[in-house]
C-alpha cells in the first residue's frame, strides 16, 4: 500500500489558502521559500493561480527536473551554495529584501499539519497497518504523519528512512539532538532527503511521536528500488521516493514482525532521458 505525499500537500495548500496565501500582504509581495521538494511544486502552483510572485531558493544540485517544475509554473528558482545554512539566509535575505513571507520547508506546524493528512489518508485505507515507512529530510513529513497515526492507531509505527550518514537513532533515543557542527547535506544522490539534521520544531514532535527505530539505505540500493517500482508497481518515483521501497525489499527487513506495512512514496521527479541505472 502506498501514500502519495503530493496529494497530502494539495490539501494543505487548499484549506489554507484563504488564510495565508491569499492574505492582503502576500497578495501584494509575493512569497519566497527555500524548499525541501515537493511541497514546492504546489506552493509555485498556488501562487500562480492566485497571481502570487513566488521565490524559491535551492542549493547547488538540485535536479534539473525539480529547477524545470519551479520554472514551469512561473516561480522564481534562485541557486545558492549548497549548504543548509546558506540556503535558509539566502530566503531570508531574499524575503527582507523584497517584502515576501518566507515559509520554511518542514520547520513549520502548518507544513506539517499539512503532509500529516498523508497519515489520516493511509490509516483511512488501511487502520491497522503495523508500520509506516517514510522518507527523512528535516522532518516534516515525519513529524506530520506521526502525530496522525497517535492520533488513529498508536499502535501503528512511523519509522523514518534514511540515506547513510543521517545517524538519526542515537538521537531519537536519547531524546536530544546529539548532531555536532551546523546543519549540513549528505553526498547522497538523494537530493530530496539528504539534509544532516532534523528541524528544531520537528524533532521534539519525533521524539514524542515517531518510533525509535530508523532505516538506513544506501544510495545503491534506492536506485535498484526505483527501477523496482518502475518495472513492477508502474509508478514513477524519483531516488529518494524509493527509500522506503529500498527497506522493504532488503534482507534484513526479512526478520521485521510487522505484517502491514505501509510505504510512502515521496515524489516523482526524475528525468526519464537521464534515469540513474542506465
Amino acid at each position: 500500500m502506498v501514500g502519495d505525499r503530493d496529494k497530502g500537500s494539495g490539501r494543505y495548500i487548499r484549506s489554507e489558502s484563504s488564510d495565508f496565501l491569499l492574505s492582503a500582504k502576500v497578495q501584494k509581495d509575493g512569497y519566497g521559500r527555500h524548499c525541501i521538494p515537493q511541497i514546492y511544486g504546489f506552493l509555485c502552483r498556488a501562487a500562480k493561480r492566485c497571481g502570487i510572485a513566488c521565490t524559491v531558493v535551492v542549493p547547488e544540485g538540485t535536479s534539473p527536473a525539480k529547477i524545470g517544475l519551479i520554472k514551469k509554473y512561473g516561480a522564481e528558482c534562485v541557486i545558492c551554495e549548497p549548504t543548509p545554512t546558506a540556503r535558509k539566509e539566502t530566503c531570508a535575505k531574499i524575503a527582507k529584501e523584497q517584502g515576501k513571507q518566507e515559509v520554511p520547508p518542514y520547520d513549520d506546524l502548518l507544513v506539517l499539519a499539512g503532509q500529516g493528512t498523508i497519515g489520516l489518508e493511509i490509516l483511512r485505507q488501511v487502520p491497522d497497518l503495523d508500520m509506516i515507512l517514510v522518507p527523512i529530510s528535516g522532518g516534516g513529513l515525519t513529524s506530520g504523519i506521526s502525530i496522525a497515526a497517535a492520533r488513529v492507531n498508536p499502535k501503528t509505527q512511523v519509522c523514518p528512512v534514511e540515506p547513510v550518514g543521517k545517524d538519526l537513532q542515537p538521537s531519537l533515543e536519547a531524546n536530544a539532538r546529539l548532531w555536532t557542527g551546523p546543519p549540513q547535506f549528505l553526498p547522497s544522490i538523494a537530493d530530496a532527503i539528504r539534509i544532516q539534521q532534523a528541524g528544531d520544531i520537528t524533532f521534539p514532535i519525533m521524539c514524542q511521536y515517531t518510533a525509535k527505530k530508523v532505516f538506513t539505505v544506501k544510495d545503491d540500493d534506492m536506485i535498484k528500488a526505483m527501477k523496482w517500482s518502475w518495472e513492477n508497481l508502474k509508478v514513477v518515483v524519483e531516488v529518494s521516493s524509493a527509500a522506503g521501497v529500498a527497506v522493504v525489499l532488503s534482507e534484513g527487513f526479512r526478520s521485521e514482525t510487522a505484517q502491514k506495512i505501509g510505504v510512502i512514496l515521496s515524489g516523482g521527479n526524475c528525468l526519464v532521458d537521464k534515469l540513474m541505472w542506465n
